[in-house]
């Protein structure tokens, strides 16, 4: 089975380093700013970021000449683990697929949300981002409902909208997060 052609994955394998070394202080970087802006939002300090990252700052900016260069790279890296995320669960049935990937999902709003001001709508990053995500995960939901298991009163934009609100706000921990949105999930499956 030949893997689906994302626009994300283009661009993210375009963007990161072919040299070994300059490939590990890339991705460094964008665990390192994945996890500030997760703690500090779209403010953190790109200091601490390469702190983080255990590189000096000319590094982060050979890699990220701008801020904004930097909020559009880590969102194409969060967008491209959920494409990856989504063929990896495909094999799994149907609901079990389409809510392991919704986990993984709410996860990446903890990022988006960090970075979503700085985010152009128009962008070409952005809409690469948002057409393979709806290519990776309209899918699963389409079969979940074929299989009787999810909703069929709903799309699979209704699904992101009721889960980027489920997300869209702080929680005391990650179970009060994993708890709210298992409340979400049972008004997605189909009643039995």
């Amino acid at each position: 089975m030949t893997p689906t052609p994302y626009p994300v994955t283009e661009i993210v394998a375009a963007q990161r380093p072919h040299r070994k070394d300059a490939a590990r202080n890339y991705d460094a970087l964008l665990v390192a700013a994945r996890a500030a802006f997760a703690e500090n939002g779209a403010e953190a300090s790109l200091e601490d970021i390469a702190r983080r990252a255990g590189v000096g700052i000319g590094t982060l900016y050979r890699n990220f000449p701008t801020r904004r260069h930097l909020f559009e790279s880590v969102y194409a890296a969060e967008v491209d683990e959920l494409v990856r995320v989504a063929e990896e669960v495909a094999p799994l049935e149907p609901w079990e697929a389409l809510t392991t990937w919704l986990r993984r999902f709410a996860e990446y709003m903890v990022t988006k949300r960090a970075v979503r001001e700085a985010l152009d709508d128009d962008s070409a990053t952005f809409l690469a981002c948002r057409e393979s995500m709806y290519a990776a995960g309209g899918p699963l939901f389409e079969r979940a409902q074929a299989a009787g298991a999810a909703r069929a009163d709903m799309d699979f934009s209704d699904l992101l909208r009721l889960l980027a609100g489920v997300t869209g706000t702080t929680f005391n921990d990650d179970a009060q997060r994993d708890r709210v949105l298992a409340i979400a999930l049972d008004g997605v499956r189909a009643a039995r």
